[in-house]
């Protein structure tokens, strides 16, 4: 089980950075929207469209960043073999079960080696 931790460890830091730059190329993609529309109108309805533009996307681009970390601090958390990590990764895993395919993968075997009894054991030692 040591050696699923690990990995498992490693794979939510993974996904958890993945996110963080999901959500920095979503907000510079709505930048460039904005600035795109700023640049070929000048028109109150352009720069209402942009605002509009580039608050969505940035509202997009903090919601995947906040997401995301609690994956990293869930597998941090996993590496220190600390006993609240295992609950954090519980939740998390079960919250990604939806994201077909890999989500779902990562969630079932994050739940398999999480509620093994000798994964209990060794974070709450």
């Amino acid at each position: 089980m040591e050696q699923h931790i690990k990995i498992l460890s490693v794979l939510f830091i993974l996904f958890g950075i993945l996110g963080v730059v999901a959500a920095i190329s979503v907000f510079l993609f709505g930048t460039g929207i904005a600035a795109t529309i700023l640049s070929t109108e000048d028109s109150p309805d352009a720069q209402v469209g942009a605002a509009w533009a580039g608050g969505c996307f940035t509202f997009i681009a903090v919601l995947f960043g906040v997401l995301s970390i609690p994956s990293i601090i869930a597998g941090w958390g996993l590496s220190q073999r600390k006993s609240w990590a295992r609950i954090l990764t519980i939740v998390i895993a079960a919250l990604s079960l939806p994201h077909v395919p890999v989500g779902t993968a990562l969630g079932v075997y994050a739940l398999v080696v999480m509620l093994n009894d000798e994964t209990k054991r060794i974070l709450t030692a």
